[in-house]
This record gives C-alpha cells, sequence and structure tokens, in this order.
C-alpha cells in the first residue's frame, strides 16, 4: 500500500502554508466546488448584554477571546419637576435690550460743520425777515406794473393812465410805429415774421375811419385821436393795418366797453371790423373794405387806448368770407385767411404794437413831473 501521508507532502511542496480561515458559528460551510467566496452575513446587533466590537480581530481557531464589558447605558428620563418654573428676570429681553434714543438731525453751517436743524441764529432769522420784506415788494411792484410789460386786464394807476392818454403828441411816431418789428413764432407753426412799414396815416379824428355800426359801439368811450399805419410781410404778399385809438373815457368807462366786448363777443363779428389804411404807391394801394381777410380788436383797461389790426392780401383780392384772428389761427381753421396766415399776421403784429405801447407808457410814468 502506498504510502499517503508522503504523497501529500509531495502535493503541498512548493506552495505557502496558510492558515483556515475562522468560521463563525451559524455560518455555512464552503463547499469544495465553490470557486468564488462566500460572503459572510453580518450578526444582527448584540444584546445590551453582549455589546459588539465591529473592530474586533477575529480570533484564531482554537483560541478563546473575551470581550471587555460595555459600560451601562444611562437612563434619559428627566425627573418630575416639583415646581414650575419661573424665569430669572436679569435675564429677560427688558432687562438686557439696549436703550435707544433718537437725536436732533444735524445739518451743516457755511463751514461744513454739523449743526442741528431746526435752530437758527439771530442773524440768520434776520436774513429771512429781510427776504421776506423784499419778496412781498417785489411780488407787489410786479402787481402794480404787470400791465405795462403785456398783461392786458391788469388796473393801473391813476397817473400812468393819464400819462398813456397823452401819449399821442410826446411819443414820436417811430416808437409808437417802429420802421421794422420783428414777430418771432408770430407766424403759422412758429414761424418767425419780420413787417415793414409801409406807410403813416396823419393823426386825426375818428370820422369816416370806422365802418358805421364800429363806430357806434365805440362812441361811448369817444375820441381823441386816432393814429394809424400799414405794414407789409418779407415777401410783400400780405398787408395788415394797425392803429391805436385813443378815447376820452375814463378807467371805469373803458373797463365797461371791454366787458361789454367779451361778453357780446363784438370783437368777432364781420360787422365791426376796422377799415384799413391804403396808402397810394404802396403795396397797400389796393387794400380797402372788401380786401379785408382777418382782424382783431383789444380794448384796454389800463389805458383809455383801443388797439385794432386788418389783414389782407396785397394783391387786391376780394375776400368773401373774412374771419376773426382768433378763430383763424386756430390750427383746425380751414379758410382761405386761415391758410394763409392772416389771422397770425393781424394778431401778431396788433400784439407787438400793443407792447411797444406798454414800454412807452412805462417810460413817460417813470420820468419825473
Amino acid at each position: 500500500m502506498p504510502n499517503r501521508s508522503a504523497g501529500a507532502a509531495s502535493e503541498t511542496t512548493g506552495r505557502p502554508f496558510r492558515l483556515p480561515a475562522p468560521r463563525r458559528t451559524g455560518a455555512p460551510g464552503e463547499h469544495s466546488s465553490e470557486t468564488t467566496a462566500r460572503l459572510r452575513p453580518v450578526p444582527a446587533d448584540p444584546t445590551p448584554d453582549e455589546p459588539a466590537a465591529p473592530f474586533a480581530r477575529p480570533a484564531a481557531q482554537g483560541t478563546t477571546t473575551t470581550r471587555p464589558a460595555a459600560p451601562p447605558r444611562p437612563a434619559h428620563q428627566p425627573p418630575a419637576p416639583s415646581a414650575p418654573v419661573t424665569p430669572d428676570p436679569a435675564l429677560s429681553w427688558s432687562a438686557t435690550r439696549p436703550l435707544v434714543s433718537f437725536g436732533e438731525p444735524e445739518g451743516y453751517d457755511g463751514d461744513a460743520r454739523p449743526r442741528p436743524l431746526g435752530r437758527r441764529g439771530a442773524s440768520q432769522a434776520a436774513a429771512a425777515a429781510v427776504c421776506l420784506v423784499l419778496g412781498l415788494g417785489l411780488i407787489s411792484g410786479a402787481v402794480t406794473g404787470s400791465w405795462l410789460v403785456g398783461d392786458s386786464g391788469a388796473e393801473g394807476s391813476p397817473s400812468s393812465f393819464a400819462a398813456a392818454g397823452s401819449l399821442w403828441h410826446s411819443v414820436p411816431v417811430d416808437q409808437l410805429f417802429p420802421p421794422t418789428v420783428q414777430g418771432r413764432g408770430a407766424g403759422p407753426g412758429g414761424a418767425d415774421r419780420t413787417w415793414t412799414r409801409i406807410a403813416v396815416a396823419p393823426d386825426s379824428g375818428c370820422k369816416d375811419a370806422f365802418d358805421p355800426l364800429l363806430r357806434k359801439a365805440l362812441a361811448p368811450v369817444g375820441c381823441e385821436r386816432l393814429l394809424r399805419a400799414t405794414y407789409t410781410d418779407a415777401t410783400e404778399s400780405y398787408v395788415t393795418t394797425v392803429g391805436l385809438l385813443f378815447t376820452t373815457a375814463d378807467a371805469p368807462g373803458m373797463t365797461a366797453l371791454a366787458n361789454r366786448f367779451r361778453k357780446e363777443r363784438l370783437d368777432r363779428r364781420s360787422d365791426l371790423m376796422p377799415l384799413p389804411y391804403a396808402a397810394k404807391g404802396t403795396p397797400a394801394a389796393g387794400f380797402g373794405a372788401p380786401q379785408r381777410a382777418s382782424w382783431t380788436v383789444s380794448v384796454l383797461t389800463e389805458a383809455p387806448v383801443v388797439v385794432y389790426a386788418v389783414s389782407g392780401w396785397a394783391d387786391g383780392r376780394t375776400v368773401d368770407d373774412p374771419q376773426p384772428a382768433g378763430d383763424a389761427v386756430d390750427a383746425d381753421a380751414t379758410t382761405a385767411a386761415a391758410q394763409a396766415g392772416l389771422g397770425n399776421e393781424a394778431q401778431g403784429l396788433a400784439d407787438r404794437v400793443e407792447r411797444d405801447f406798454r414800454r412807452n407808457v412805462r417810460s413817460a410814468s417813470e420820468q419825473p413831473s
């Protein structure tokens, strides 16, 4: 019989010696036919009496290991309170919150130093009082003299009213009717206009100067003197007569006439149009009553004066549907006079002559008596 121990020894010759892997109790053993190592099941959590040691090295087969006893788990049961707990007042918010106060707002003086607002020195209060007095004086002065710089309807002083009534014989004609008048923005759509004086009528009374109906409407204020001049535009396409009627009425009489014109709209009636002044040998030679296209009439209340203007074509064409300047300057107006800008001619020139007249009144009232 062959010796098996000798054969076994020869089969293991040259192989490294390996210890058999320990096997836990309860784990099934590996079969010789298995070629892949079987993963052993992880044991369940140990009981409190036997705590697990997850990082303990497994003991060799045939040895006995002892695990250290785990300390007992503390019982987390708070004791039952015997009395209600009261918070410490010293730890409350009311005892520890900061005290906040609001200071006065600060401004800065002339040297960039902070100062509380609302406090003014004596010098600042005095300066404010002086500014207030000066401001009131300027306002009252503006109200008193506003009519002199273009505000129609403002009441003037008795001395200025009287001075305005005497300007017809004390002011040169070139100041009342300048040879050239600039009308910035006076044309249609805000276009500029330039008017050149082509004729000046001799100063006269009002006989045959107005149509009968207009003469009747102006009769309550009387007629002291009538001054007229005729202008043409830069292209000599239009002609416009502007007039200054100096009346004999006082301030209440002028106010009553102005109120009547406004309430009854007398300045819009075509049968109350002023007559033009047609000078021979000028572009206005054929400017008569049938050629009137647009007009304006302004009754002043701060001076005994009525300012008017009437415009037409320079070629002498007649107009069947004249239109007041206040309507002809409207953007929606469709009449021939409006489309040609004749409303702008009459209104623009009358406004500039009226402004020059107010300047002359102011200069006359400022002169020492």
